[in-house]
């Protein structure tokens, strides 16, 4: 039976590491939804759209050729014949793709392309609205979360080791700025999945999260 995994939660919270973890644990196919919007944003910027333009934007989404297929137990994704992988971790992507979530008829083709992504068999989403939006009936929802520090902390760390020379101040910053788009947007806005297990990471292994989550699953 095919089972969809649906792992929620702010910025910095361990889904992406979290969800891997459990894919690999159970073999399932692990899905990045954020990685949709990153696609979206650093097609905008490639092609010299101000990524505030919502016309322009949907205008570019529309035209480009949208491709999905599995690799390596992920999902990925091509755009007009290239796979962006690195690409989606660029800073001008991260400062801007806030700008294209929040745009409706964007979100409408992610959760679509994301529903679609069934097809592929068993999968762990990890998201914002996955249990929400996107897969609302799955039965195994789970809301990751961790004191602002402490995920301020990890993204820090994950920017460092990533080469990049951010202030620890402005990480802290970004992340709150980022809380406030997500919980008060209009399409969508960030809340805990109805019926979904909210985990507190802030004291917790990953091993631990992920055992948490596998545990929960099978049983």
């Amino acid at each position: 039976m095919v089972k969809t995994i649906a792992i929620d939660g702010p910025s910095a919270s361990g889904k992406s590491s979290v969800s891997k973890g459990v894919a690999a644990e159970l073999g399932f196919t692990y899905v990045d939804s954020g990685a949709l919007y990153r696609g979206v944003t650093w097609q905008a910027i490639r092609k010299g759209i101000d990524t505030t333009d919502a016309d322009a934007v949907l205008n570019m989404m529309h035209d480009a050729e949208w491709d999905f297929f599995v690799q390596e137990g992920a999902s990925i994704f091509s755009i007009d014949g290239d796979v962006p992988v690195q690409e989606l971790r660029e800073k001008a992507v991260r400062e801007s793709v806030a700008n294209v979530a929040s745009i409706p008829e964007v979100r409408k083709f992610v959760v679509e392309s994301l529903q679609s992504l069934a097809n592929f068999g068993s999968l762990v989403m990890e998201g914002r609205d996955i249990g929400m939006v996107v897969f609302p009936d799955s039965p195994y929802k789970f809301y990751l979360d961790a004191d602002p520090e402490e995920r301020a902390k990890r993204r820090y760390r994950e920017l460092v080791d990533a080469g990049e020379s951010e202030k620890a101040e402005e990480v802290m910053e970004s992340l709150k700025k980022r809380d406030k788009i997500d919980s008060t947007r209009k399409a969508d806005p960030l809340v805990v999945p109805l019926g979904a297990q909210v985990i507190d990471s802030t004291s917790m292994t990953l091993e631990e999260v992920v055992q948490t989550v596998v545990d929960a699953v099978k049983g």
